[in-house]
């Protein structure tokens, strides 16, 4: 999806123990979730989580972005599908396939329902938490149905990032400030979002589903547009 000509200027956190000022283009991970940037949230107390991931104090840094004529890729959006989201990760995350099916469903979704995020300023979708990718992983291995797995997608509201991508999106970056960050409240409230995401997982994992699972998708030769795919829901 791109957005141009929106006037809408972006408020974006971003959980650290240090103080970031002045992001920098080029910095960080190749083998993040959508490859290198500077990864955001729009919530503040979700960057405060991130900050303290580590079980000590951290910081929310705030920033203004002008978003009004970058490309932005929203992977929730209804456009996209779960599987979209899957392909990206995998394609960027060191991933090591433990069994054929895994490899065959690496090589198959990557091939048909990747997305080139470095085509845009901007990108959003699903964070990789554990559970997140947990979940992922339990679709590859054929375990869960496509229908468990976008249901799971939404346990414990584990989180959507904001990814800075281009040189564009860093030159559009103002500091706001930060906020403190203190483990003791931020660390727990993590752990509680992952356990009850973790339940739910666990409880849905005991009902039954008769619906896709990656190898039926494979052996159909199934794509984004199939109707029984479910498509992202933006809140």
């Amino acid at each position: 999806m791109i957005r141009q000509g929106i006037n809408k200027i972006i408020t974006l956190y971003h959980g650290s123990q240090e103080i970031i000022e002045t992001p920098r283009f080029g910095l960080g991970k190749k083998n993040n979730d959508f490859g290198q940037g500077f990864y955001c949230t729009e919530s503040e107390e979700l960057a405060k989580e991130w900050a303290t991931s580590a079980g000590r104090d951290g910081y929310a840094n705030r920033y203004l972005v002008d978003a009004e004529y970058l490309r932005i890729l929203n992977l929730n959006s209804p456009e996209y599908t779960v599987l979209n989201w899957i392909a990206v990760l995998i394609e960027h995350r060191l991933f090591t396939p433990s069994t054929p099916v895994e490899s065959q469903a690496r090589n198959y979704l990557i091939r048909n329902f990747s997305v080139n995020v470095n085509a845009y300023d901007i990108v959003t979708g699903y964070r990789a938490d554990d559970s997140y990718y947990d979940f992922a992983a339990a679709f590859l291995s054929n375990t869960i149905s496509i229908e468990q797995l976008a249901s799971a997608m939404r346990l414990g509201k584990l989180g959507e990032q904001i990814v800075i991508k281009s040189k564009a999106a860093f030159a559009s970056i103002c500091y706001d400030g930060c906020i403190n960050a203190p483990a003791d409240i931020y660390f727990k409230n993590r752990e509680t979002r992952e356990k009850e995401a973790s339940d739910s997982y666990l409880n849905m994992l005991s009902e039954e589903s008769d619906g896709l699972y990656i190898r039926d998708i494979m052996r159909g030769k199934i794509g984004n547009d199939d109707p029984r795919i479910p498509r992202n829901i933006c809140e």
